[in-house]
């Protein structure tokens, strides 16, 4: 692929104790747009704000697996980073050799996404996957 037309593959996910709201802050405050919302009433399971050509991922915080790995918003928690990649298996083996924390393992998603989530060395999370958002759009 092109690297001049390649869709972006970082993504920051955050955690938000009312995500709804903060969906329509970001919007108001900072100039994002709803790429994606889903979810039920205020609860956010996964949403997608752009701006331009960049997007961050949201959702409200939940006590599920991956909230208690990201931890709570406002306590240095509630962050992580998204990394799509083509081949995650591969991606996997590279990270857990080079002696990153794997704190879920490779995993198929109902959606399709092939992913697992790793601390690095000082504790931040990372999560890889094959799920790629706006791969195909135009930048």
């Amino acid at each position: 692929m092109n690297s001049s037309t390649e869709a972006p593959r970082l993504y920051p996910a955050l955690r938000y104790r009312n995500a709804a709201k903060m969906i329509d802050w970001l919007c108001e405050a900072f100039g994002f747009s709803v790429r994606a919302r889903y979810g039920e009433g205020d609860v956010v399971h996964h949403a997608e704000l752009v701006f331009g050509s960049s997007m961050i991922m949201l959702g409200t915080v939940r006590d599920d697996d991956y909230g208690k790995m990201v931890g709570e918003p406002g306590s240095g928690g509630g962050k992580s980073i998204y990394i799509a990649v083509d081949d995650a298996d591969a991606a996997y083996a590279r990270a857990k050799e080079a002696g990153a924390t794997i704190i879920q393992e490779l995993t198929d998603r109902d959606y399709g996404s092939r992913e697992f989530i790793c601390r690095d060395p000082e504790g931040n999370v990372w999560s890889f996957g094959t799920y790629w958002p706006k791969t195909g759009e135009k930048a």
